[in-house]
């Protein structure tokens, strides 16, 4: 085991941990009375790095030095990868630092000037058109991504490109800018006209399951669950489809919020899963009505 630039190494394998965690699970195990035979991947270890700053940090080879894991949104083929680092790091060429940006070369970090790429600027995210004429007008160019802890993969940021490239392609848009403006505005009314309906359709289908909910309610529902963009059941494959299970989860939680105190629980510290089984004899309650009085419509 070793100590290099604040990180544990452990052995010939070269597998790597924060000294802040290492001191943490070593003083954890000495009030446990553990001895000293613990493997690295103990439990603890897993769930308090492996998960998030490993892959980030990457693993370490032969030569203690970091490798970024593999993309889980690759760049395109073409172009380089540049990195908004999480964690401060120094380039190991100039040690300059701590560095908003950096190149893997051999597993170590570079900064932009050592990399031959200090002379680009960076252009966000956010202009589908301009981000594609930048790097069509740059003979160099290079991708900026970042690590999504929470989703637990690398998501792009922006690129690199050259100055006069950024300034041919912003003349370039300007040209046919309001073209793509009466475009864009074509297609938001194309899809606001299909959102429509296919909340009607989600609408009619709530009704058909649950005659007894009310047709504003169930317009509501429908406008509600079915959102672009939203990620709610919905916008799912089974909520397209309209499937029996995702309608009836979208009148679940409407019910949910709407005819029970789960949202007081909720504020008043309850968990969620605990919340929600308190509040589940009320819930079959109005589905149970709202079926029942749609039945009771047909046979009167």
């Amino acid at each position: 085991m070793g100590d290099r630039g604040g990180v544990v190494v452990f052995g010939a394998g070269g597998r790597a941990m924060p000294i802040s965690l290492w001191r943490c699970w070593t003083r954890s195990r000495r009030r446990r009375g553990i001895g000293r035979g613990c493997r690295w991947s103990l439990p603890a270890v897993r769930a308090g790095w492996s998960r998030g700053r490993k892959a980030e940090f990457g693993h370490v080879g032969s030569g203690n030095e970091p490798r970024m894991a593999s993309l889980a949104t690759p760049p395109l083929r073409t172009g380089l990868l540049v990195i908004q680092p999480l964690r401060r790091r120094h380039c190991a060429e100039c040690c300059g630092g701590p560095l908003s940006l950096l190149v893997l070369e051999d597993g170590a970090p570079r900064c932009l000037d050592c990399a031959d790429l200090g002379h680009l600027v960076f252009l966000p995210r956010g202009d589908t058109a301009l981000t594609r004429r930048s790097r069509e007008e740059s003979a160099l160019s290079a991708v900026v991504v970042r690590f999504n802890r929470r989703r637990g993969r690398y998501e792009r940021q922006g690129v690199l490109v050259e100055e006069a490239g950024l300034a041919r392609a912003e003349a370039r848009c300007l040209v046919d800018a309001e073209v793509r403006r009466r475009r864009r505005v074509r297609d938001a009314a194309r899809r606001a006209a299909q959102d429509m309906r296919f909340a009607d359709a989600f609408a009619a289908e709530i009704r058909r399951l649950f005659p007894g909910c009310p047709a504003d309610r169930a317009r509501a529902i429908a406008e509600h669950a079915s959102v672009r963009g939203s990620g709610r059941v919905g916008r799912s494959a089974a909520g397209r489809a309209l499937s029996e299970g995702a309608v009836i989860s979208a009148v679940v939680a409407s019910v949910r919020h709407v005819d029970t105190r789960y949202d007081q629980l909720l504020m008043s510290g309850v968990a969620r899963h605990e919340a929600r089984r308190r509040i589940s004899a009320g819930v079959e309650t109005v589905l149970r009505r709202w079926r029942a009085e749609g039945a009771e419509a047909e046979v009167g």
